[in-house]
Parts: C-alpha cells; structure tokens; sequence
C-alpha cells in the first residue's frame, strides 16, 4: 500500500516524536513577528530613543548584558530571572552584579510596551537582541541582521557563569579558549572586545593596574603616564566608594568607533585583559588592523554580534514567552 508524500512525512515526524509545528517554529526569522506582533520593531525603536537620550550610558550597558546574557546557555534572557529562596540564579552571580540597571529596564520597558501590543507573542530574548542592535546603531555603530523567534530559557543558575564570562584578571590563554569553546574564532573575539569602545569600568576591575601592579612598581609602566595619573585622581577614593568608574575609551568615550584600537596601540587601554589583546602575538596585528580600518573592524564587528545572537538560542518547546521577564511563566505570582 503506497502512503501519499505528506502523510508519510507525518509518520516520519511522529516516529521520531518531533511536532510538524516545532520544525517550522525552530527557525528563526527576519520576519518572524510581521504578522503576530507587527508593530515589534517600531515599538523596541521608540522605546529605545526614549532610554537612551534620557540615559546615554544605556547602549554600552545593554551590550554588555547581551554579551553575559548568551555567553550563559545562549542567548535566552536568563539574565534577568530574579533569585528566589530555591534557587540563586544568573543574575546574582558575581561577574553579573555590576550589571547595569539601565540595560534592564529598556528590556523591561520594551517588555511592557509589546504586552499591550501583542500579549504573550514576543520573548525577553529577542527584546534584549532587537534592543541590542538599535542602540549599537543609535551611537554610530554598524547595522547587523537580527534574526528572531528566540525563546525565553528555562533554567537561569549562578553556578553557570564562572568559566563562561572572562574575567579582566584571565590570561589570554584563558580567555581565548572561553570564546574557542562557542565556536569563535580569534579575529571575531578581538571583534566583540571593540565593544569597550563604549561604556565604562568600575575602578575595582582596573585598580590592581594603577596602585598594585607589583612591589617595586604599583603603576604598570604600560599605561600611558598622564593617563595613569588621571586614572589615579578618579579613582582615588574607590575602596570606600564602589561606584567610581573611568570610560573604558578616553577618547570617545559615546561613539561606536574603532578608537578602541587606537587607545590600547597608545598606552590608553583601561583593563589589563584590553592590554593583553594587544601585547599577545596572537592577536596584536588584529588589534593593527582595525586600528587602522575603521571599516574592517565594522564589518568583522557585525558578522560576530549575528553569529552571537544566535548563539545556543531555545526555539519550539525549549523555551517559552515569559509574562514577565524576570520570572519563569511556571512559578510566576
């Protein structure tokens, strides 16, 4: 008995207990809400400009909470679950405490904004990923396709980000193999590193490099003398005062540019793992090259953020929409 073609792609799939509906909503989409949620991108757009012309240090703070967000089980908003009495979660982890409110809340905002929209359709992820990119692009940086129908994750765990996250103090060893591990390559690594071209540091991450760097010389002599000198009279008071932090570019410090580059050929790099990227024979002549070419170092910067923002992502019945992005829909109250 002959089956027609559809039928037997029907058994095939039941066989292999794989819903028909979970192969198509697997893949992710330019267009993916045009229709279930069509006003998504215009929504994220306004939201944004509002944040960030109110809080200019919003884009460098959603970048990085991007960046911790899918270097974590992937890009699955896992970051923004809220700790509770069972379990510690992401977000409370040590290298996630400095992650800053501003980029929270643009997401949250966004969040608001689309439930009364188009309830229930639209992921704290793809948020965070359409959000992420328009605030790149509103301080000049370069435009990348972001591809949608993340899922929002189901585990969120503190214990998960140690070995995930690179740390400032990690040698170079260390911190190329962390990106080696989610299949990077070293030019796409130093690429996402240009996003400290934005932002700023806390002087507890750099602290080490101005007042302790060794015991005959508490200054590390590779850091340009007047900008050591500088560094020291902001950070001054920085034991007492956990909030002091130097832009992790001095010289544009609100521009999406390749002046990052420049900085850490000049002595200007902020964080010793800034400087290493340019001492390691590994990956200095990347460092040349988009010091040099503004054009590469976009090009190179756009083709990593698409190749992240897919990175491990939950599609189907691997994830949810969350009502709420800092809670799981299961336990939310």
């Amino acid at each position: 008995m002959a089956f027609p073609p559809l039928l037997l792609l029907l058994l095939l799939l039941l066989a292999l207990s794989i819903s028909p509906f979970a192969v198509v909503e697997s893949k992710l989409s330019l267009e993916y809400y045009q229709k279930t949620c069509p006003e998504f991108e215009k929504i994220v757009r306004e939201i944004v400009t509002q944040k960030q012309m109110s809080n200019p240090t919003t884009a460098a703070g959603t970048l990085r909470l991007f960046f911790h967000d899918c270097m974590v089980e992937g890009c699955d908003a896992s970051v923004f679950i809220s700790s509770n009495h069972v379990n510690s979660a992401e977000r409370d982890a040590d290298l996630n405490l400095s992650l800053p409110g501003d980029a929270f809340d643009v997401v949250v905002r966004a969040k608001t904004a689309l439930e009364l929209a188009c309830p229930g359709i639209v992921s704290c992820a793809d948020i965070l990923a359409q959000t992420t990119r328009d605030l790149i692009i509103m301080v000049g940086g370069p435009f990348y396709e972001v591809r949608l129908g993340r899922k929002d994750g189901l585990v969120s765990k503190a214990s998960l980000v140690e070995g995930n996250v690179p740390r400032v103090n990690h040698t170079m060893d260390d911190i190329i193999k962390i990106f080696e591990k989610k299949g990077f390559t070293l030019e796409q690594m130093v690429a996402l590193s240009g996003g400290h071209t934005i932002g700023f540091s806390h002087c507890k991450e750099f602290a080490d490099r101005i007042f302790h760097y060794s015991k005959t010389n508490p200054t590390d002599p590779e850091i340009h003398p007047k900008f050591a000198t500088a560094l020291k009279k902001t950070c001054a008071n920085y034991t007492t005062d956990r909030s002091m932090s130097a832009f992790n570019d001095v010289m544009t410090p609100g521009k999406f540019d390749n002046m990052y580059y420049q900085n850490l050929k000049r002595g200007l790099g902020l964080l010793k793992s800034d400087h290493a990227l340019f001492k390691d024979p590994r990956t200095k002549p990347i460092i040349e090259l988009y010091a040099n070419d503004q054009k590469r170092f976009f090009d190179a910067f756009a083709h990593a953020m698409e190749k992240l923002s897919v990175h491990d992502v939950k599609t189907g019945r691997k994830g949810e929409v969350r009502r709420r992005c800092d809670a799981f829909n299961s336990i939310e109250t």
